[in-house]
């Protein structure tokens, strides 16, 4: 998948009103790496208000307790509730197959958005049976002796 052909789909969990004005989105830099890494600009769409002014300044973070784990920083955009809808435009390649566990963070489903309009799931998200999979709890693995 190439950038202007991927998205994220994230909703907003929380607001947090100090200082500056955050909104805290159930994704995170495990989603999407890159605004985390160096900053790179992904345009951001509130749906249900795309024709609404952009009168607030936000910080769009994650979760992940880390204080680069944002999507945006001071970016204008329509008021933001919780449980709203917001779309991360041109992920593409950066977003799954970037995507780690860090913090304990599962891995999001994959859905292919088709050219009729339909959509098909093509990565379902992981679990925590997934997660543990690969661990090995075998008694002789942790032998003191």
């Amino acid at each position: 998948m190439t950038a202007p052909y991927g998205a994220l789909i994230a909703t907003c969990l929380h607001t947090k009103h100090i200082y500056k004005d955050y909104i805290g989105l159930d994704a995170c830099a495990a989603n999407l790496m890159r605004p985390a890494m160096y900053g790179s600009y992904h345009h951001i769409t509130v749906l249900g208000k795309e024709n609404e002014p952009c009168t607030f300044k936000y910080d769009v973070t994650g979760g992940l307790c880390e204080n680069n784990d944002k999507f945006a920083v001071d970016r204008m955009l329509p008021e933001i509730l919780p449980d709203d809808i917001i779309y991360i435009h041109d992920t593409g390649a950066h977003g799954f197959s970037m995507g780690y566990n860090y913090n304990g963070k599962l891995r999001s489903a994959e859905v292919l958005l088709k050219e009729d309009g339909s959509h098909q799931l093509i990565r379902r998200a992981e679990t925590l049976d997934d997660y543990f999979a690969t661990f090995d709890f075998s008694p002789y693995k942790f032998n003191t002796k």
